[in-house]
């Protein structure tokens, strides 16, 4: 167990740095290259050098330290480059008079730490309608991207986890996302009130359209809860937005009611309490402490988060998380079956995805799902 190295992480990635309790941590002995890869793991490596940087950067090894420089100068110019791509697009989608909203990546980034560098992210999201799909599929040809989800299968209304688009020389990646795509929310995503509550978000002397504050909490508090809350840079987001932005609580919980997501955002905010000190309202914590069934998820979480994925929960585990994130058993064992049973392009047969029904791709799913979480290949 790497026990000084993530307490370490866990200081750097608090919204209020203690700078004390930052000393005490660096005053152990540190397996610095275990560090960095155990940051990386959680998507905090940015977090974590700039709160280093900022106090304590004579604590960190030559060879370290160097190989931290290395990392951040390539994350600054991907960053650049995904934002001043970001730009073009919308300026693209705008004549083509497509709307859309950018989710996590930069946007998040400025919104949690006030500079789109500071969280680490691999691609750009956007939401989009899910009848504007085909045609900005189209004009997303025409901008250089190949697609990993055909016309063909558009057409025939089959719906992937996502639209991925890759760049074929930048190498740059875009998923889009619809209300369709959305399939972790217990409820249909209303798009209609997500563009209406829309806002703009300015960095780099742009400005881009974006989730509400509000809604934007309930997207990454789903987010977390489909990835088990398995990488820190999830609770850090959730942790950094409540510290940093002027949140209409009333607003907050009536989006989550929106979609049935009260339990996932109690859950997120109760995860940023406890492992990142995030001061809440104490309404809120007296609402979260009236769900006896977070503080049982958080200590589940907390577990297995260290691991960062690379010991993820077996399959019934899995279900049982799901069903719980819910709700109510009522509510969260259909939640759970219609998970198992909604394919996605893994589901779909190869060079046969716009011609079979999406009933035979879905009655393949919950086998895929078990032959791959479950025990050495088998369910």
């Amino acid at each position: 167990m790497l026990d000084a190295e993530w307490a370490l992480l866990l200081a750097c990635a608090k919204p209020h740095l203690d700078s004390a309790a930052l000393a005490n941590r660096l005053a152990v002995p540190i397996n610095w290259p275990a560090l960095i890869a155990l940051a990386e793991d959680h998507g905090t490596l940015a977090l974590t050098a700039g709160q280093l940087f900022a106090q304590h950067e004579s604590a960190i090894p030559p060879e370290s330290l160097e190989q931290i420089r290395a990392w951040r100068r390539n994350q600054a110019l991907f960053t650049l480059n995904l934002t001043s791509e970001m730009f073009r697009l919308f300026a693209n989608f705008a004549c083509s008079q497509i709307e859309a909203l950018v989710i996590k990546g930069p946007v998040l980034s400025q919104r949690c730490y006030a500079d789109p560098g500071l969280r680490q992210y691999g691609d750009l999201d956007l939401i989009v309608r899910d009848r504007d799909i085909l045609r900005t599929t189209e004009l997303m040809l025409t901008l250089g991207y190949e697609a990993r989800i055909s016309v063909a299968a558009i057409q025939s209304q089959k719906i992937p986890g996502e639209y991925v688009f890759r760049h074929s020389r930048s190498k740059l990646l875009v998923e889009l996302h619809t209300e369709k795509t959305f399939r972790y929310h217990p409820r249909p995503l209303p798009i209609e009130q997500l563009f209406q509550r829309q806002v703009q978000v300015t960095f780099d002397g742009n400005s881009v359209p974006a989730p509400s504050l509000e809604d934007e909490l309930v997207l990454i508090s789903i987010h977390g809860a489909k990835h088990f809350w398995e990488r820190l840079i999830y609770i850090a987001d959730i942790a950094a937005f409540v510290a940093r932005q002027p949140l209409d609580w009333d607003r907050l919980f009536s989006a989550a009611d929106e979609v049935a997501a009260q339990r996932m955002l109690r859950a997120a905010l109760g995860l940023a309490a406890t492992l990142l000190d995030a001061s809440l309202p104490e309404k809120i914590s007296a609402a979260i402490r009236s769900d006896p069934t977070v503080a049982s998820l958080t200590k589940q979480i907390i577990r297995w988060l260290p691991a960062a994925g690379s010991a993820p929960p077996g399959i019934f585990e899995r279900a049982r998380f799901r069903i719980r994130m819910r709700g109510s058993v009522l509510s969260g064992i259909p939640y759970l079956l219609r998970l198992s049973v909604s394919p996605t392009e893994e589901d779909w047969a190869h060079n046969e995805e716009a011609q079979r029904h999406w009933f035979l791709d879905a009655l393949g799913r919950p086998f895929r799902l078990a032959k791959k979480y479950g025990r050495d290949g088998k369910s």
